[in-house]
Parts: structure tokens; C-alpha cells; sequence
């Protein structure tokens, strides 16, 4: 299994965070063999893979009962497996090879009202160095759609200036007051080591500049140097978990019930640009999806709010 894992991190690019699912969903499964008394990959047949997928749809007393969306990420991992397996000469036959993850239900992407998000950027306190930088990573999320794990691994060197005066100068209101102007450029390290380049609107260039000037020298000033952009109160690099703690805490302050989360704002993104009229094909480049069969499930939420405001509009729409 460490030689798989080794294969993915090293040949394949993936990123820590997908390699960390495979080693758990991987580690499930040698534990699941081992209670069948198999100890090695050329011992197992297709009848027990399928009977892993079976016990990661009902669960037991150790595990809970995963959605078919989680299992069917187990067995790719464990196709995968198997297929190295088979490559490397460790088998002479891919057991796992007719076995098919379950197909998830397809669930639309939830995303809130433009004034919902305006509210939620507005409410963290711009007048400490904290809230500064809370307001600049909620502006970047909603305005790039990145990924969270994308945003706190930004470093400053990643944005291109633009109108963020990263080396300190502050030409212009940086509150969003004034003419809209760019917001400059960023590059986003994607899954699978996939970088790209997305445009930063006004508002989330300003509140970024404002960070940069007002609020980030500060954090850095307890730290050892880090070249995050976002750092937290020691100066070192920001968290996915102290991201998401930003985040509730704003959705909590701006009133906004239901489950708010950083993917949320990257559905925003979506959905608010092709409601504005976007390709789809550019939406697609902008999130980084690989294909454009992944960014279509967006189109799906627009059409249904056409069909909601052609119903209430049109005169002759219901009979």
C-alpha cells in the first residue's frame, strides 16, 4: 500500500489532501481483509472486494455507513490498487476490476442570494488586523472561487499586482469606495497539482490591498516570516479549519441560517456567473474542473431559477 501511495504522491501529482482519503479508504480495506484472513493482495478475489463495498454502505460497530459519493471514492482508491498491483507483477489478476463504485445522487450545488453574500462579506470588523484579513480570504473565495485548501495556501508571491500594491503602497481606497478598477490576477494551485490563473475582481482586490497593507504586516510581526498570504494571529500559515471557523463566524454575525461553508461561496461563484450570462466553458476554466461535464451541474440550478421567474413573470406562463 506505501508503495501505491508513494506512486500517487510522487508519479501522479495528487495533492495532501486527496492522498490523505486514499491512505484512510485504503487502510479500511487491508483492516477488512485482515478480518477475512487475507494478508495479501493475491489472496483476494472479486467477491471480497465486492463485500467491501457492501460493508461501506451498511457500516458496523466501527465505522459508520458512508454515502454512495464516499464509497465510491473508497473503491476507485482500491481499483487503483489492485490495478497497480497487477502492473508491478505483485498479481496476476485485477480482482477489483468488475467492480463498480455506486453511482451518487446527483445533488445540485446550493448557493444563497447575492445580497445574502454581500452581507456575509461585510461582517467581519475591518477595523482590526484579524478582521482585515477575514474579509480579504471571504472577498477571494467569493471572487476567484477557490477551492478553501487553494486560498489558505496561497502565498503573497502567487497574486500579480494588478491594483494589489503587494509591496506595501497604498495608492487608492482600499474599501471598496471609488471607481471599480481590476483586481489584478492569482495562481491557484488546483487538485492534482494543477495551477491556473483566475482574475480578481474590484472588490475583492481591494479588500485584499487593504489586507496586505493594514493588516498583514501586523500578523507577520509575530511570526517567523511565513510567505502565506493569509496568516493567523502567530503568523504563521493559515488553516483549513481556522478558514472555516472565519467563515461560520461571519455567516453567524450576518444572520444567515442553514449550512454556510467555503464551498458555498465557490457554488456562489458559479451559479452567479452563468445567472449572469457566462459560458459555461469559461465558469469551467475558472473553477479548474477538468471537464466541463462537472461545471454543467451549475447550468442545471440556472435553469431551474429560469423556470421559477418565467413561472411568477410571464402573464400567460400557468394556466
Amino acid at each position: 500500500m506505501t508503495a501505491y501511495l508513494d506512486h500517487l504522491a510522487v508519479e501522479r501529482g495528487l495533492a495532501a489532501n486527496t492522498l490523505s482519503s486514499y491512505r484512510r479508504d485504503l487502510l479500511r480495506y487491508v483492516t477488512h481483509l485482515s478480518a477475512g484472513g487475507l494478508d495479501r493482495l493475491g489472496q483476494v478475489g472479486e467477491a471480497d472486494v465486492a463485500g467491501f463495498l457492501a460493508a461501506l454502505r451498511t457500516g458496523d460497530e466501527d465505522h459508520p455507513a458512508l454515502s454512495a459519493a464516499s464509497a465510491g471514492r473508497a473503491v476507485v482508491a482500491v481499483r487503483g490498487l489492485h490495478r497497480f498491483a497487477l502492473r508491478e507483477g505483485w498479481t496476476t489478476v485485477d480482482p477489483a476490476s468488475q467492480v463498480r463504485p455506486p453511482a451518487p445522487a446527483r445533488r445540485l450545488p446550493k448557493a444563497i442570494p447575492v445580497a445574502q453574500v454581500e452581507a456575509l462579506l461585510a461582517a467581519p470588523d475591518a477595523s482590526t488586523s484579524l478582521g482585515l484579513r477575514d474579509r480579504a480570504l471571504l472577498e477571494l473565495l467569493y471572487g476567484t472561487g477557490a477551492r478553501i485548501s487553494e486560498a489558505v495556501g496561497l502565498d503573497v508571491d502567487d497574486l500579480d499586482a494588478g491594483d494589489l500594491h503587494v509591496d506595501g503602497r497604498d495608492d487608492g481606497p482600499a474599501t471598496g469606495e471609488g471607481e471599480p478598477s481590476s483586481g489584478g490576477l492569482v495562481r491557484l494551485d488546483g487538485k492534482g497539482g494543477k495551477q491556473r490563473i483566475v482574475p480578481v475582481g474590484s472588490y475583492a482586490g481591494r479588500a485584499v490591498q487593504a489586507y496586505l497593507v493594514r493588516g498583514r504586516p501586523a500578523l507577520a510581526a509575530s511570526g517567523t516570516g511565513s510567505p502565506a498570504l493569509f496568516l493567523n494571529a502567530r503568523g504563521g500559515r493559515l488553516s483549513r479549519q481556522s478558514a472555516w471557523t472565519v467563515l461560520r463566524a461571519a455567516a453567524a454575525a450576518a444572520g444567515l441560517t442553514g449550512d454556510v461553508s467555503p464551498h458555498t461561496l465557490r457554488h456562489c461563484f458559479a451559479t452567479h456567473l452563468l445567472d449572469g450570462g457566462a459560458d459555461v466553458r469559461v465558469v469551467q476554466e475558472l473553477l479548474g474542473h477538468a471537464s466541463v461535464t462537472t461545471t454543467q451541474v451549475y447550468t442545471l440550478v440556472t435553469v431551474d431559477r429560469l423556470r421559477e421567474v418565467y413561472a411568477t413573470a410571464h402573464p400567460r406562463a400557468l394556466a
